[in-house]
């Protein structure tokens, strides 16, 4: 348990803290890989903190006992989830499979695969009047993500979800998705007790038990991977069948699952660069955008906006907030929770551009003919490129971005039990 857990840092004796810290991982596809280095850092400056302790004091122990995910986040989460016995076990899994990736791991990369997916579903596309009658069985999505299930079911065990739960290791696991049948956004999460979740505006909670299904259904990329009918059922009053896709859609605030599932702590993972990086050094600014680069503009909107948008929500609230008296505060429900971003200090779909003939031919003569070349087009491609030399490329930056803030990080997690701790930043926000 976190009150039991101890670490030392620069020579001081120091605890993980005890108070419910979440983990919110945002989606982003091959992006995701930026995630795992993250977590990689973490789980190192952890290990090395504990040394020269018994390590049975902190054995396994999971620093993050909520886990939040959207997307490619939504399964990251749930491995670590899955394994929340023992995170630094969890998290080697976890980096051990981005590492090694390729794109045939993800999706049908063969000729075969892709001219059954994605080329029948350009030509529907556009020769549809003249193929409706012909086509018997009409492609659903641009690629066939029928080998993801496989690499899900063979790396995550979903029963250890419910053991971390009933062990203590895990308070609650939330994965979002997006309903193409009623428009809403779904969180859909895994706990030992319900807890009360007013429904707003197009946003709904459902307790369940997490699988392989959910986890497709959240990363289904809108046109690149086909949707996933989930059921619903009695677990709401307007349950039912319904068809979802990627979870990154129509969601309003990443942050908000955590929250209503108890954190005063929260570490955010984005995927997209902050600030205003510009063009890319190797694209025409003057050239008509070519249909990749709309796509992957689109999908940037979809993926990476969201959470950029919730930070500068919590830093308006923050500064709300200090002008409120205590009793305003609970009159208005707002609750001080200390926030952390880390996001990649270069531009993803640059280092995308460096590693696009990593990609298997048949794909890369498809984005190509989507316009998908270095330059601007490479952002479509940054969400598809589940090749090891581009994903060890994110692990690495997301390793070395978080070793650069490892004295945020540590003030995030730890304390030293000798001294009240005073919180490097907080954050109030509303629930």
């Amino acid at each position: 348990m976190a009150d039991a857990a101890h670490v030392t840092r620069h020579g001081t004796r120091r605890r993980l803290r005890a108070s419910p810290a979440a983990l919110v991982l945002g989606g982003g596809g091959a992006r995701a890989a930026y995630q795992v280095g993250v977590l990689k850092a973490i789980a190192a400056l952890l290990r090395d903190a504990r040394r020269g302790l018994d390590p049975g004091i902190v054995q396994g122990h999971n620093p993050f006992p909520i886990l939040v995910g959207t997307s490619a986040g939504a399964i990251n989460a749930t491995a670590l989830a899955a394994g929340a016995a023992d995170f630094q076990d969890a998290v080697a899994r976890i980096v051990r499979v981005w590492e090694g990736f390729h794109a045939a791991q993800v999706y049908r990369s063969d000729f075969f695969g892709v001219m059954r997916s994605g080329a029948r579903w350009l030509s529907l596309l556009s020769l549809g009047w003249l193929l409706r009658r012909s086509l018997r069985t009409k492609p659903r999505s641009l690629l066939d993500n029928g080998p993801l299930r496989e690499l899900l079911l063979r790396e995550i065990d979903f029963s250890g979800i419910g053991d971390s739960l009933e062990r203590g290791h895990l308070q609650a696991l939330a994965l979002g998705a997006s309903s193409y049948t009623s428009g809403r956004h779904v969180t859909f999460y895994e706990s030992l007790t319900e807890r009360e979740i007013p429904d707003k505006y197009q946003r709904i909670f459902v307790r369940t038990r997490v699988n392989v299904e959910h986890l497709l259904a959240s990363s289904a990329i809108p046109f690149v991977f086909p949707a996933v009918p989930l059921d619903l059922g009695a677990a709401h009053a307007r349950g039912g069948r319904e068809h979802f896709g990627d979870g990154a859609m129509r969601q309003l605030s990443p942050v908000s699952p955590a929250l209503h599932l108890g954190a005063q702590r929260i570490l955010a993972i984005g995927v997209g660069q902050a600030g205003n990086p510009g063009a890319l050094p190797d694209s025409d600014a003057a050239a008509y955008p070519s249909l990749a680069q709309v796509a992957g503009h689109a999908l940037s909107t979809i993926f990476l906006d969201a959470i950029v948008s919730d930070v500068e929500r919590l830093e308006k609230m923050n500064l709300v907030a200090a002008t409120m008296t205590e009793h305003e505060r609970r009159a208005t429900n707002l609750r001080q929770v200390e926030f952390l971003m880390i996001s990649p200090s270069e531009r993803l779909d640059a280092i995308a551009s460096r590693h696009l003939g990593a990609l298997p031919r048949p794909i890369r003569a498809l984005l190509e003919g989507l316009g998908a070349r270095k330059g601007s087009g490479a952002g479509l491609a940054s969400y598809l490129l589940f090749e090891s030399s581009f994903t060890r490329a994110l692990v690495d930056l997301g390793y070395g971005d978080t070793m650069a803030r490892r004295d945020e990080v540590m003030a995030l997690l730890t304390e030293a039990p000798e001294e009240p701790h005073a919180p490097a930043a907080s954050r109030v926000v509303v629930v």
